[in-house]
């Protein structure tokens, strides 16, 4: 005999499978620390290829006055202002990268819990 309350959690729990649950689950099999780590890593790399082509933009825009201008500016402090613009955008890219993955994975990790409580609950109403 067909128990409608089965049907309506199995089809539910099977949508949520086929759309919001694959992305969910494959966040959901790291620990909080390691999905963390690998996903701030993906942005510092991101934002240093990011940053590598802005400043070959800057530079090569107007080559000419650059190459001109470079025996009259102090290369070390033009560095400096190059390196700390650099860690800057690393730094808030990155800090940016850890709050949006940080959300993810509890809101996955929460998404989750409900459809593992709807595996158990099927689970008791298959038993009865």
């Amino acid at each position: 005999m067909l128990n409608e309350e089965r049907i309506i959690l199995m089809t539910k729990m099977a949508s949520y499978e086929e759309n919001e649950g694959k992305k969910n689950m494959s966040i959901g099999k790291y620990f909080r620390s390691d999905y963390l780590s690998i996903q701030v890593l993906k942005a510092v790399i991101s934002a240093t290829v990011a940053f590598a082509i802005m400043l070959a933009l800057f530079v090569f825009y107007d080559f000419e006055v650059f190459m001109q201008d470079i025996y009259k500016m102090d290369l070390i402090t033009f560095a400096k202002n190059v390196l700390f613009c650099y860690v800057a955008t690393v730094a808030v890219y990155g800090g940016i990268a850890y709050g949006v993955c940080s959300y993810r994975y509890s809101k996955a990790k929460k998404s989750l819990k409900c459809y593992y409580h709807n595996l158990k609950k099927l689970n008791s109403l298959y038993n009865e």
